[in-house]
């Protein structure tokens, strides 16, 4: 009786695919992040070496579109690219990134924070670094350049118009909100209440602003007292950053 042969067992599976995976799923990563700036639409230049890196990645070998030269689908782009809401999109980037670097030395010292969320572009003064304890009016001898800043740029060119696309020209508006900590005011001092003291501080603000020429028809003023906290009143420290005047440059749907 003839012996059975021995059946080979089968060699492990080969990890040489992973480099190539690794390496298509880097590219595609760097072509995503590429196409989401909303800032400016990247050079054919960069698109043809983002091409060349693909095909030496082994990805142009794939059928398919082998070129990022522009298609047939190009105007489409060019339509979405000019809708207003790219456009504010793309300023209010632009507003960040200069507000980033005009307050450097107030972000740098806890005097100034700059956010965005849905209501805009915000700029967090601190209370405590532009008016004195339970007062609203402006620690000017402290913030006198800060303020001179923050007019000259809420006077830029890139807040000051925009064009719509049917013509027309449209000014960033501007809101000014008032907000205090949980304590209550002293009750033989000026306020009432905390409602007071915030709507008082975003007047000052307001009239010091409209005093370096920005028209203060474009302005929003609002006080909350103690009922939009960002942090917690239980300890000195929450209720620091909670006493605060948020300048914000709107978004359309908060107006």
């Amino acid at each position: 009786m003839a012996r059975k042969k021995r059946k080979e067992a089968d060699p492990p599976p080969s990890g040489t695919w992973l480099a190539t995976y690794g390496d298509m799923i880097t590219l595609m990563m760097c072509f995503f992040v590429i196409l989401f700036n909303p800032d400016e639409a990247p050079s054919q230049a960069t698109l043809n070496a983002l091409s060349a890196a693909m095909q030496q990645g082994g990805i142009g070998s794939m059928a398919g579109g082998l070129t990022l030269s522009a298609g047939r689908n190009a105007d489409l782009g060019n339509t979405i690219m000019s809708l207003p809401s790219m456009e504010r999109g793309r300023v209010m980037g632009t507003a960040l990134r200069r507000a980033t670097s005009v307050f450097s030395p107030e972000i740098r010292s806890n005097k100034i924070k700059i956010t965005q969320d849905e209501r805009g572009l915000v700029i967090t003064l601190a209370a405590d670094a532009f008016f004195n304890p339970a007062s609203a009016r402006i620690n000017i001898e402290a913030t006198r350049d800060t303020l001179l800043r923050l007019g000259t740029y809420l006077s830029s060119p890139e807040l000051a118009d925009r064009r719509e696309r049917d013509g027309s020209e449209r000014k960033f508006k501007f809101r000014i909100e008032g907000h205090t900590d949980d304590i209550d005011v002293d009750p033989t001092g000026p306020w009432e209440d905390n409602w007071q003291l915030s709507v008082e501080r975003s007047r000052s603000i307001l009239r010091y602003l409209a005093a370096l020429g920005i028209d203060e028809r474009r302005f929003q003023i609002a006080g909350f007292a103690d009922t939009m906290p960002v942090s917690s009143n239980d300890t000195p420290e929450g209720r620091r950053n909670n006493r605060r005047v948020d300048v914000i440059i709107v978004n359309d749907g908060h107006l």
